[in-house]
């Protein structure tokens, strides 16, 4: 059915509700009720809807990885990664900028949080930065965009959610989609860093010496054995991307609590309930935007958004670039977990019509609403930058754009050649 009065409640309340700074979970949930209310829908649906949104088995691996990234982040892990992109990228001109996206890189493939990234290695990179003479404002920005790298580099949780809100497409494939974008994101900003380095002259990095480079390296890659574990696991076939994830924490908890000693066992109980926490805010955003999304579909909003978009162009690359533009923009207003379940059943819809394969268009959304949370006014990443790196937003605003640019080409190249992500679940995952 289409009804442009209950569309407007349910749309128009959402948006009030956000505007004067609604918890999103509560906004979705409130705009549904209202939304059903006026349909004279019983509420049982709305609940049976958001426990529905919830009921899908490869929800599990969500927690899992949530605990990993959470004893990952609460470790020195971040230092030892550090250490290891330093050894390897140090000694080129701008050697601390270089380090910050390869470091992004690599912890984003064991924690899968942009905004754990931006808060584990920004701590440390940010400061080391401006003591060799790096702009405050490129420092933030550069740890900012970098971990974008996170929510494409496996393992990322968000993949996990568009597999539920797509039907069931295969995590698998999604996370080794998401690996050689999210390496060329890292080059890309890799290379703007040189430029500005050579212009600036920014300084390399001194060697540390062939003993300690040794010691640097086992810890470096001990510290980087779970990405590496996961995706040896799922490509190999012993197991799967859910069972990966209890993987994942086992390995954590013995790296950081029995072979680093970064915490003691006393401490564990905290970075559990900090791992729950995180957990229930998920695990709300889902239950609510899955109601949100039914009545939306239930509204005909999908239906309409696909003849709004085949009515504007038949062209697939034009109607790729309008998806893009509509993602960016919904990534500025909103979280990512909510944006994925609310975006995915009306624009893939679409995105099948014109042939884009479902794992491509799972990685052309993460790209766009992983832009999302480096801007204002919602954008997550972007604040704890700026928390951490004691800076505003106005302040670092004009070395943001500067790195918008490669990634907005990226995003670009990603979404017009579908072969770069495509070309490892085609290889592996037949």
């Amino acid at each position: 059915m289409t009804d442009p009065i209950a569309i407007s409640i349910l749309l128009g309340t959402f948006i009030i509700l956000i505007l004067l700074r609604t918890p999103i979970a509560f906004a979705l949930g409130i705009s549904s009720i209202l939304t059903a209310l006026y349909l004279k829908l019983p509420l049982l649906i709305i609940a049976q809807r958001m426990v529905a949104g919830m009921e899908s088995i490869s929800l599990i691996a969500i927690p899992f990885f949530i605990l990993a990234g959470q004893i990952i982040s609460e470790g020195r892990i971040a230092e030892r990664i550090v250490n290891l992109a330093s050894l390897f990228v140090g000694r080129i001109r701008g050697g601390l900028a270089m380090i910050n996206c390869v470091d992004s890189m690599l912890f984003g493939g064991i924690s899968g949080s942009a905004v754990a990234d931006v808060s584990s290695l920004g701590s440390l990179m940010i400061p080391a930065m401006e003591k060799k003479g790096y702009r405050k404002d490129f420092a933030i920005a550069l740890t900012v965009t970098t971990a974008v790298q996170a929510v494409l580099i496996p393992p990322s949780h968000n993949m996990i959610i568009y597999s539920l809100a797509s039907g069931g497409t295969s995590v698998g494939k999604l996370f080794l989609a998401g690996a050689l974008p999210g390496i060329l994101l890292g080059i890309s900003l890799m290379t703007v860093s040189y430029f500005l380095a050579v212009k600036y002259n920014f300084p390399r990095e001194e060697w540390v010496g062939w003993k300690k480079a040794v010691q640097i390296v086992i810890d470096g890659f001990l510290s980087i054995g779970v990405a590496i574990l996961i995706m040896g696991g799922i490509l190999s076939g012993i197991f799967t991307a859910s069972e990966s994830s209890a993987i994942a924490v086992v390995y954590s908890f013995i790296l950081t609590f029995f072979v680093y000693r970064d915490l003691k066992l006393t401490e564990f109980g905290r970075v559990l309930k900090n791992a729950v926490i995180t957990v229930s805010m998920v695990f709300l955003l889902i239950a609510t935007s899955s109601a949100f999304a039914w009545l939306m579909t239930y509204l005909g909003v999908p239906r309409a958004m696909a003849e709004w978009l085949l009515g504007i162009s038949d062209n697939k690359l034009v109607i790729l670039t309008l998806m893009n533009v509509i993602l960016l923009i919904i990534g500025m207003v909103m979280d990512m977990a909510p944006a994925i379940i609310l975006c995915t059943p009306v624009l893939l819809p679409v995105a099948l019509s014109i042939g884009v394969d479902p794992v491509h268009f799972g990685v052309i959304l993460m790209f766009n609403l992983g832009i999302g949370l480096c801007t204002p006014p919602v954008g997550s990443a972007l604040f704890v930058g700026c928390a951490v790196g004691k800076a505003k937003i106005e302040e670092i605003f004009g070395s943001l754009m500067v790195c918008f640019i490669p990634m907005l080409f990226i995003l670009f190249v990603i979404t017009f050649f579908p072969e770069i992500a495509m070309w490892l679940p085609n290889t592996f995952m037949k």
